[in-house]
């Protein structure tokens, strides 16, 4: 999907002219800058331009850029400054290029100067890598394809987007995944995508009127939108903060917000009221989550001697904290992580500076599972299909609260939110991204390290708080 990549290099004394070939081609500038910085070259002698910038001011004859030594020191730049930067590349800011070459240029004297959160220039990229994030999460949240048939009678949808940032080509994958079988063009005034089925062409610029104003499949939207408006979490101001009125003109549900917003109140008291179990609806409430999980007996663990646990915390938590199942002592206490496990979570999440109390803390399997051995009741794992039969609580607890990012512990947490079994050294310490736009974080479960003994013990506490510290380094970072 790259254009090919040419790179006129224009020295004037000592002053160089660098033009990015395309204005999201982050990879071409991280190769100009290595070799840049190899080169001694400092910020101020450098001007980056992308597609129709100015760089012809300084153009009195083009030369070769340099050429690094053989021998030069390697550039260094740490994990947090490349993925910030990679994503602040697609910001519409002009100076977004300075900015990198800058602050990859000062990394070479001082290594943390990401940690630095006062510093001007780390503050300024953290701010271009959350605009562009929220760009992205509008488009996976406010693309709508209209259907139209080519010349040939064949369907095709077709959308239009109008992004803030250049995001279009790095969100590709996202809707070829998503609408795999579909042949779709999502139009856009800085480019636009084609998708056959199976191979995804660019194409240029287009207009507003290029794109279809309707079609009948608008219908479906509207009843998809008035099945899951949510009135539980409605607030006016947040909503148009998310859902800004710019994007409503493509949106065929939009009609439906004023009544919807009207008759909440209303749909919320008498679901709470109900609290009875209907898979078919969704509870728009913690409240008649709380009460239809009591009246569960749709696996074999909902029909055991125990009590359902519902999570707890602050409804607008930026982190959930998920869990396997309740255990003994939290189907007697009915709150979650108050047993071993729980008094060990504490310990770690107050070591690393996680204050539980400010997150909303869950299971996926809202029963406790169990033998009985005599009078003790010894703990079962749910299977697969408990755990997924139960991911209709977990998901509706997920869609009122809508964290910013969600801790699983263990592999059935992980399977509750994912829908399927992953392995946790494998997915631990990195980021998963949802579809909503939160962030799935993987880690051991506290009841694992209780197991253990010795170093073994020792080496997964460490593990673990390594995980914990890596999850509130990036909520504060979703925070800012």
């Amino acid at each position: 999907m790259r254009s090919s990549r040419s790179l006129s290099g224009v020295k004037l004394g000592t002053y160089y002219v660098v033009h990015i070939p395309e204005p999201d081609d982050f990879d071409f500038w991280r190769e100009r800058a290595r070799g840049l910085i190899q080169c001694d070259v400092p910020p101020d002698r450098i001007a980056w331009v992308e597609p129709g910038g100015s760089g012809d001011l300084f153009a009195h004859g083009k030369r070769r850029m340099p050429v690094p030594p053989k021998d030069g020191p390697p550039v260094r730049a740490n994990r947090r400054f490349v993925s910030l930067a990679r994503n602040a590349a697609l910001h519409s800011d002009p100076e977004r290029f300075a900015l990198l070459y800058r602050l990859l240029w000062r990394l070479q004297a001082n290594p943390r100067i990401m940690e630095d959160k006062a510093d001007l220039d780390v503050r300024k990229l953290e701010e271009l890598d959350k605009n562009v994030r929220r760009d992205s999460h509008k488009m996976h949240a406010f693309v709508r394809f209209r259907l139209v048939e080519d010349e040939e009678g064949a369907e095709h949808y077709v959308a239009w987007f109008e992004p803030d940032h250049h995001i279009l080509r790095a969100n590709a994958g996202f809707f070829m995944r998503r609408f795999s079988n579909m042949r779709w063009s999502i139009l856009t005034p800085r480019g636009s995508l084609h998708w056959d089925g199976e191979t995804v062409a660019e194409g240029p610029p287009a207009d507003r009127s290029d794109a279809p104003s309707g079609d009948p499949t608008e219908d479906l939207w509207r009843s998809y939108y008035a099945s899951i408006f949510n009135p539980a979490r409605l607030k006016i101001g947040a909503m148009l903060k998310e859902m800004p009125k710019k994007y409503w003109k493509n949106m065929p549900e939009a009609a439906l917000i004023p009544d919807l917003v009207a008759g909440a109140q209303k749909r919320e008291s008498a679901m709470v009221e109900k609290g009875t179990l209907e898979f078919e609806e969704r509870p728009e409430a913690l409240a008649a989550i709380d009460k239809a999980i009591h009246a569960c007996c749709k696996c074999p663990i909902g029909q055991l001697d125990n009590h359902a646990v519902m999570g707890e915390g602050p409804q607008d938590a930026a982190l959930m904290i998920v869990g396997e199942q309740p255990g003994d002592q939290e189907d007697q206490q009915g709150r979650p992580f108050v047993g071993p496990a729980g008094q060990l979570l504490d310990t770690h999440l107050e070591k690393v500076g996680i204050d539980r109390r400010a997150a909303y803390v869950t299971n996926t399997v809202k029963h406790f599972k169990y033998v009985q051995r005599g009078k003790r009741r010894i703990h079962q794992s749910p299977g697969a299909k408990e755990i997924d039969t139960c991911r209709w609580w977990i998901e509706s607890e997920r869609a009122i609260v809508q964290p910013k990012l969600i801790l699983a512990m263990g592999a059935s947490a992980a399977r509750g939110m994912l829908g399927k079994t992953v392995s946790i050294t494998k997915v631990r310490g990195e980021p998963i991204a949802l579809e909503d736009g939160s962030e799935l974080w993987v880690t051991a479960h506290p009841s694992y390290l209780l197991r253990l003994d010795g170093p073994a013990r020792e080496e997964q506490a460490r593990l673990f708080d390594t995980d914990l510290a890596a999850v509130k380094e990036r909520l504060e970072e979703l925070a800012g």
